[in-house]
């Protein structure tokens, strides 16, 4: 039961052994990012409809819908939403192409580690070469694997404010 539970500790653990400190910088970044998609879920889902249904509220219960400074208000409450809504998008966007980026110098620097060690032997022996070139490789399987899992949501969010901005707006009549 114990080793089930540590099990996923144990895969990192490993993971950081074989691909050195930019699989931790890796997985901090993974960290981050699902960080902050889990919290745009819970705004998405548990914060925003309240949001919405107030300023809604608040607009239908002005007497004037058809004035420039009426027009201006809408204006600002749907710019208001979809800043709300668009929070943290903007940091998810960078930390996606991070991860491989990170990935890419973790292995130019495994990639190194293994030229320095062949010039210090004087001979190219291929156990040792490909060992390095596999603890090379896990900096690139992890950065990648991380991007991938964040492109996903990355273009979810953006697709659902640029929708429900619409609706939004949609529902703030004149």
């Amino acid at each position: 039961m114990l080793g089930s539970l540590t099990a996923p500790f144990d895969a990192v653990r490993n993971l950081v052994n074989g691909g050195g400190p930019f699989v931790f910088l890796i997985f901090l970044n993974g960290v981050i990012m699902w960080t902050l998609i889990i919290e745009r879920f819970w705004y998405f889902k548990r914060q925003l409809p309240g949001e919405m249904q107030e300023a809604i509220a608040k607009w239908n219960g002005r007497r004037d819908h058809l004035s420039w400074c009426a027009r201006q208000i809408r204006t600002a409450m749907i710019s208001r939403l979809q800043n709300a809504m668009s929070a943290n998008l903007l940091m998810m966007k960078v930390l996606v192409p991070l991860a491989p980026l990170l990935g890419l110098i973790g292995t130019v620097s495994g990639m190194l580690e293994v030229f320095d060690s062949m010039a210090l032997r004087g001979s190219a022996d291929a156990r040792t070469m490909a060992s390095g070139v596999s603890h090379a490789m896990f900096c690139t399987m992890t950065g990648l694997a991380v991007s991938i899992l964040g492109m996903f949501p990355n273009y979810y969010f953006a697709n659902q404010v640029r929708m429900r901005t619409e609706l939004f707006a949609d529902q703030l009549r004149f």
